[in-house]
């Protein structure tokens, strides 16, 4: 692959602001496209190679190196190449590491770790750290609002969460090995892996298509896997065979391998949370400007830059928004069922221009339709 050398490389006229799956770099469809035919000059597509052929071989290799070069990610950390989205994470994490007569602390800010939560309920004993429910999930806690259990095995959190557009700027100070659920803002800026023992991504928002979970693990933390497992639920399994105890999600891999590199031609994550930034403020901006006319889901203090999802006056007038701004080839505004209004997903891969262009329509809405 050639990869683009800017990151605002789309050329089509469709903006697609999907919470996922979302929208991929250009560069990297292209080069799928050629690689779905024949990879590498084998005359075989990359959906047909074998998994253990040297063409994947070379795929897995690069995909973890690129992986690797783009999270800055220390020797002392495994990366694995897993099936199940992050759901499959709520169940297979608390198998490993939550042992009979133990607790894992929970911090719940929503939607994904309250179905966490509720999986790891099942496997063993659970303590909620703290609980953005009964406010309708707008506010991420400070230190002082958390309240973890006295010796916790674990600590697990989500870093950005897509349904209400709320991220944590920081993460959270635990004694116990700190578990992040990143799946819809990894890769789209630094990783403080001092902070954190385990890390997981679906990679349908910011890595790839669906059907590949990235985990990347400290060995300490590997180490101590539950050896009484089936052996798909095992991490030290995986990490032992490469991620290829079984045949895995090849082209997903390929595909994620390729958007690394991407990331990497971009200036790497500094530039590309610099971008998202940018990118966000042209939305927040247009909300904050609207004299009221738009609310934002989120609190000031921990907006997303992925997820901004945000009402107008009445549901009526959120459905007009939605209609009119689908006509003009924005897709995909309408919020999640639990929220409602309107939500702007801006991926890395989504251009700026694009968010340039909502937030103008924003504006000749708001105006069109403000009380006089």
């Amino acid at each position: 692959m050639t990869p683009s050398t800017t990151i605002e490389s789309i050329t089509r006229s469709t903006l697609n602001f999907s919470a996922g799956p979302a929208i991929l770099p250009e560069c990297v469809l292209q080069q799928a496209s050629k690689d779905v035919l024949e990879l590498d000059g084998t005359g075989i597509s990359v959906l047909e190679h074998s998994h253990r052929s040297p063409s994947i071989d070379r795929v897995f290799e690069e995909a973890e190196a690129s992986c690797r070069a783009v999270g800055d990610i220390p020797d002392s950390f495994k990366v694995l190449f897993l099936q199940g989205g992050a759901s499959m994470q709520f169940g297979m994490l608390p198998l490993n590491f939550l042992p009979d007569g133990r607790t894992a602390d929970y911090v719940d800010t929503g939607s994904w770790t309250s179905k966490a939560i509720k999986d790891a309920s099942c496997v063993g004993q659970v303590h909620t750290a703290w609980s953005g429910k009964d406010g309708g999930y707008r506010h991420i806690p400070d230190r002082t609002e958390i309240k973890w259990s006295d010796d916790p095995a674990y600590a697990c959190y989500c870093t950005n969460n897509t349904i209400y557009g709320t991220r944590w700027n920081t993460p959270p100070s635990s004694k116990a090995p700190l578990i992040a659920d990143m799946s819809s803002d990894i890769f789209s800026r630094p990783i403080d892996w001092s902070a954190h023992s385990m890390v997981y991504a679906g990679a349908q928002k910011n890595i790839g298509p669906a059907g590949v979970t990235v985990v990347i693990i400290h060995e300490d933390l590997l180490a101590q896997c539950n050896a009484n497992l089936p052996t798909m639920l095992r991490y030290d399994i995986h990490a032992d065979k490469g991620s290829r105890y079984n045949t895995p999600p090849v082209f997903a891999v390929y595909c994620a391998g390729l958007v690394f590199k991407w990331i990497l031609d971009c200036g790497g994550l500094a530039a590309m949370e610099r971008h998202n930034e940018d990118k966000a403020g042209i939305i927040y901006n247009a909300i904050d400007d609207s004299d009221g006319f738009y609310t934002p889901h989120a609190d000031s203090d921990c907006r997303s830059t992925m997820n901004i999802p945000f009402t107008t006056p009445s549901p009526e007038l959120d459905a007009k928004f939605i209609a009119e701004a689908t006509a003009q080839d924005m897709h995909n505004l309408k919020g999640h069922r639990s929220v409602g209004g309107i939500r702007a997903s801006i991926y890395n891969a989504f251009p700026e221009q694009g968010c340039i262009r909502l937030g103008n329509f924003m504006a000749e809405f708001a105006t069109a339709h403000r009380k006089a």
